[in-house]
C-alpha cells in the first residue's frame, strides 16, 4: 500500500500518560505496547517527507457539568484532566516543533479542534491512523475522516486496547466500513 509522502499524515490518537503509562488512571497494557509500533511508524513517516499529527484528549474539569447525556467522567472516571500529568503524551514519543498537536475533548479529533483546517492547509488528503484506544478514539476519528473526504487508514498493528476483541472490533469495522487497515509492513512511502 503506497502513500506519497506530501499528501500524508500519520494521525497518533491519545498515546498519553492516561492511557499508556501504568500510573496513569486509565492505563492498559496494550496500550503501552503501542508506542514503539507507533514510534516506528512516525519514524518511517518522516524520514519519507510525511506530516505527523498528534492528538491528545483532555479534558477541563468543568467539561461535563451541565451536560444532559454526554459525561466521560461518568463513563470512565476522571481522566486526562486538563493540566495534568495525565493528560500528557508519553515520554517516549518524540514529539517535535514541525508535528501538529490537536487538543480534543471528545472520542473524535475532528469534532471542534483545528485537524481538518491543518490538513486541509498542508494538502493532505491520506491519514495512516494508530494509538489508543483502537475502538473508541482511533475507530471515532477514523469514521469522522472518511466522513470528510479523507482516506482513513487504521494501521492495526500500531494499535492500544483494553481486549484483544476491542481491538480486533475496530479493525474488521473500520475494513468493512472504510475499506482501509494495513499493518506498518504493508505502509511504503514514495520516498522509501
Amino acid at each position: 500500500m503506497a502513500f506519497d509522502p506530501t499528501a500524508t499524515a500519520v494521525v497518533v490518537v491519545d498515546m498519553q500518560n492516561g492511557f499508556c503509562h501504568p500510573d496513569g488512571s486509565l492505563y492498559a497494557e496494550p496500550s503501552e505496547a503501542a508506542v514503539e509500533p507507533v514510534t516506528t511508524l512516525v519514524d518511517r513517516a518522516r524520514e519519507a517527507g510525511a506530516s505527523v499529527v498528534y492528538t491528545r484528549d483532555v479534558h477541563p474539569p468543568e467539561q461535563f457539568d451541565e451536560t444532559h447525556y454526554y459525561d466521560e467522567f461518568d463513563r470512565w472516571g476522571e481522566h486526562v484532566v486538563e493540566g495534568s500529568w495525565d493528560a500528557e503524551l508519553v515520554a517516549d514519543l518524540d514529539v517535535r516543533d514541525d508535528d501538529h498537536v490537536v487538543e480534543k475533548h471528545t472520542y473524535d479529533a475532528f469534532y471542534r479542534t483545528d485537524l481538518e483546517g491543518y490538513l486541509d492547509a498542508h494538502g493532505i488528503d491520506d491519514l495512516l491512523i494508530c494509538g489508543t484506544l483502537a475502538n473508541v478514539c482511533v475507530l471515532h476519528t477514523a469514521g469522522s475522516a472518511g466522513l470528510r473526504d479523507y482516506r482513513p487508514v487504521v494501521v492495526e498493528d500500531a494499535l492500544g486496547y483494553i481486549t484483544e476483541d476491542h481491538r480486533q472490533y475496530a479493525v474488521d469495522h473500520a475494513e468493512w466500513l472504510f475499506g482501509e487497515t494495513a499493518t506498518r509492513d504493508e505502509v511504503a512511502f514514495a520516498a522509501e
